[in-house]
């Protein structure tokens, strides 16, 4: 949240992409923790893990298309999401 919000208070729609671009990066990085969790038994119940790793792939999505949104048709890099 705060690579968006340091990213809004740009002055322009590239540079505000480019901190979703990170913001995008952290929300990948707390799915790969949410397995770590799982692993060391730190989250021990399924479903909650189904749960919280589902609403991070949904702020994934929605940050990855604010960013396209803000980029327009410009190229993006092919690992990334497409938009729904």
């Amino acid at each position: 949240m705060a690579n968006i919000a340091e990213g809004f208070g740009r002055h322009s729609d590239r540079d505000f992409a480019h901190f979703l671009n990170i913001a995008y990066a952290s929300s990948c990085e707390v799915q790969s923790h949410l397995y770590v969790a799982l692993d060391l038994n730190y989250l021990t119940d399924k479903t909650r893990f189904d749960e919280i790793y589902s609403l991070a792939d949904e702020i994934c999505r929605m940050v990855f298309s604010l960013r396209q949104k803000l980029l327009g048709n410009q190229t993006v890099d092919s690992r990334l999401p497409t938009a729904n």
